[in-house]
């Protein structure tokens, strides 16, 4: 997921500059969803608090089975949060990396997903 400043100069970088498609988008949020082939990016206006701040991005990793592998890492280990239901429909949890790398491991919880 990468921090933006602006959704749409964002979206036409990408898309006519790139040729990324968009999968999915909502306006409000100023977010959206883009896809080339299999890769997929994550466009997000929000993730910081103050527009003036540095923009810090966020990994976002999806496995098939978000529960099995919240499962792995604790066995290999890592203190991680428990798994949570977001309010956009993604049962997630976060952690940061060594260098402070955010990475938010989810999977979509609607039927058929």
């Amino acid at each position: 997921m990468l921090p933006v400043k602006s959704t749409p100069v964002s979206l036409d970088f990408y898309c006519r500059m790139l040729g990324f498609e968009v999968e999915r988008r909502n306006d409000d949020w100023g977010w959206a969803m883009l896809r080339f082939d299999e890769c997929r990016l994550m466009l997000d206006q929000s993730i910081n608090a103050h527009q003036d701040s540095p923009r810090d991005p966020i990994l976002y990793l999806c496995p098939y089975d978000v529960v099995e592998y919240h499962k792995q890492v604790q066995r290999n280990g890592l203190a991680v949060p428990e798994l949570d239901v977001t309010f956009y429909g993604l049962m997630e949890f976060r952690i940061s990396g060594p260098d402070g790398n955010r990475l938010w491991i989810g999977q979509n919880t609607s039927a058929g997903s």
